[in-house]
């Protein structure tokens, strides 16, 4: 059953329009060397400088690179400007450096303090110390992809026109359709954590002596081993959700707001304190892991499946207010639950994962959406149904010895060679020019 708002888009023949998110792509990849360390070499010369380009920059670690798209209309779109400008990094790497696929770091050393902060200046090079003394180097180093999500503008001014009784603006509709979108994800983290899960193992020098796992998990970055603070927040609503973070920052728990890397965060101003002013103008969703099937970290169905999510918790009735943290608090349990199973065996919520999966399934067929989502929903529910289909099932047949590194080198050399063996890598990064949103994307174009 649609909500009102639901309905009101789908009686104004706007359905189109719920899908059609501008999305972003932000991709964490570790440089390594032949031999699957760490890599030695500086920030790459020919893709201008760390500090001052937005597009490939560095996250904790000196060779923890971060590829960003600008936004983009189409899956599609955003999966091309991913794709050159991941290309345009390695064809910058020095011989022999290749980027490692895994969302788990290569083997660390035994003396962390060898690792090398990233060099993002004074001010972020101090919280960054002060995280690795309070977390540990290790905490820091898994890597993810990120998604950026903006509703388009056609849905949040239909709203506004059929809604003028319960929205005052623009900026009501935005934060009430963003949190409702954000309440979703956080909601059904457990299920994206089940799909799309590929962490089942680390490698040497990640866990100290006598803390490793028992056995491989589905996610370990998505657990309570993996990455940073342990610190959860209030998706109640915008004014819940800065309060929470200040809360932590007043508290000693977060070094700054900042520090906050829940699966889902509000985009907008900057600076936390500001982010009433002008609203909430896109979502930040920290929840996958690398796939390291694909050569830029995750699949076109994948942005697909998550535009579909984000659609269908607009188009549905609205958590109220009173549940919201009680159904989120029992979402992270079962999130926990599900990264830390067996990743062949079939999981604990498999009739939940399935009843949602089919219940999407009904939508798509709705709203009339095209054969590639129905081709998508029919992959993951044969993951939900046979698990050893699943991403991280899959990485263990080639687990030796308890090590993925053979896999992942054999990927990362196979992915470097395709990236030196294009004919046309953009090389715009080289003379330090830097890029707005609209220019890149002119440039990234065929």
């Amino acid at each position: 059953m649609f909500s009102r708002i639901g309905q009101a888009i789908y009686d104004s023949e706007a359905v189109a329009k719920i899908s059609d998110f501008t999305v972003g792509l932000e991709i964490e990849m570790q440089r390594i060397d032949e031999a699957g360390n760490l890599s030695q070499e500086p920030y790459p010369a020919g893709i201008g400088d760390e500090q001052t380009n937005p597009w490939i920059t560095n996250d904790f670690l000196e060779t923890m690179s971060e590829t960003v798209t600008p936004s983009a209309k189409h899956s599609l779109a955003a999966m091309h400007y991913l794709y050159r400008i991941n290309n345009c990094l390695r064809s910058a790497l020095a011989p022999g450096e290749m980027l490692w696929p895994l969302s788990m770091p290569p083997r660390l050393p035994k003396d962390k303090s060898k690792l090398v902060l990233a060099k993002m200046g004074p001010k972020k090079e101090a919280y960054l110390k002060e995280w690795a003394k309070r977390h540990g180097y290790s905490q820091g180093t898994p890597c993810g992809a990120h998604i950026s999500l903006s509703i388009d503008q056609h849905v949040i001014d239909l709203v506004l026109k059929q809604f003028a009784d319960q929205f005052s603006d623009e900026r009501a509709v935005r934060n009430h359709l963003y949190t409702v979108v954000a309440q979703g994800f956080v909601r059904y983290r457990w299920l994206l954590t089940y799909l799309f899960g590929a962490s089942p193992v680390a490698e040497t020098g990640y866990f100290s002596p006598g803390q490793e796992l028992p056995h491989p998990i589905r996610s370990i970055r998505q657990s309570r081993y993996g990455f940073g603070t342990k610190f959860t927040g209030d998706y109640t609503n915008l004014a819940a959700y800065i309060d929470r973070i200040e809360a932590g920052v007043k508290q000693g728990i977060l070094t700054s707001d900042y520090e906050f890397h829940g699966p889902v965060r509000f985009k907008g101003n900057p600076d936390l304190k500001k982010l009433p002013e002008k609203g909430i103008e896109y979502l930040e969703l920290r929840m996958l892991d690398l796939d390291p099937s694909s050569s830029v970290g995750i699949r076109t169905g994948t942005v697909r499946f998550i535009r579909l999510l984000a659609s269908y918790f607009i188009m549905h009735p609205a958590l109220k207010a009173t549940e919201v943290n009680p159904l989120l608090g029992k979402a992270d349990q079962m999130n926990q639950t599900i990264a830390e199973e067996l990743p062949t065996a079939p999981s604990r919520y498999q009739a939940t994962a399935l009843a949602v999966i089919r219940h999407l399934e009904r939508y798509a067929n709705q709203i009339q959406l095209g054969p590639e989502y129905a081709e998508i929903l029919e992959d993951l529910e044969d993951r939900v149904v046979n698990p050893a289909t699943t991403p991280s099932a899959r990485l263990l047949n080639y687990l030796k010895e308890g090590s993925l590194e053979e896999y992942a080198l054999r990927r990362a050399r196979r992915y470097q060679r395709a990236a030196l063996e294009q004919l046309h890598s953009f090389r715009g990064f080289e003379d330090g020019r830097i890029y707005t949103a609209e220019e890149l994307r002119q440039a990234l174009a065929w």
